[in-house]
């Protein structure tokens, strides 16, 4: 697996709740990529339980810090749903069928998708929803904000091309 890999991997598991295979990971996590490590520090040093209640804080009460990235674009119309196929298309492009609990918009699933393929068109067609999601993070004052730095800051300039 590339740095680029291990990085959104990494990435995508600190979005998701922080459960007890999160914790397990830290350690991992932090030394496998170092541009997260103020984000996983803090986690390493927060209580389970707190850490967990911050996340649901976070991102489960408001769209506001909507981990949904066709959210962003459509907001809870219904050309959202035309977005959501469009994820789910560009996974089965890639021989990738999306099944998860979450829909395919959920940024760990587009960071998981990344890191699987080194595709980052999903990410750099959402880069503007992306820095949104950061400076909203930040006003918050959320360590999530860390983790989003990151992910912006990685991202190239221009688009990787999709495999067809």
């Amino acid at each position: 697996m590339s740095t680029d890999a291990v990085f959104y991997q990494a990435a995508a598991l600190c979005l998701t709740y922080p459960d007890d295979d999160f914790i397990a990971r830290l350690p991992l996590l932090r030394e496998a990529a170092p541009q997260l490590r103020e984000f996983t520090d803090h986690a390493a040093v927060t209580p389970p339980q707190e850490l967990a209640a911050h996340y649901v804080q976070v991102f489960d009460f408001k769209n506001r810090h909507s981990l949904y990235l066709s959210w962003w674009h459509d907001g809870d119309t219904r050309r959202r749903g035309m977005s959501l196929v469009r994820f789910k298309d560009v996974y089965k492009a890639y021989g990738m069928e999306f099944t998860g609990e979450e829909l395919p918009d959920f940024l760990p699933a587009v960071l998981e998708f990344t890191a699987r393929t080194g595709n980052t068109d999903l990410l750099t067609e959402h880069r503007d929803c992306l820095s949104e999601l950061r400076r909203r993070l930040a006003d918050f004052g959320t360590p999530y904000a860390c983790v989003l730095d990151a992910v912006c800051a990685a991202l190239p300039t221009a688009r990787t091309g999709a495999r067809r």
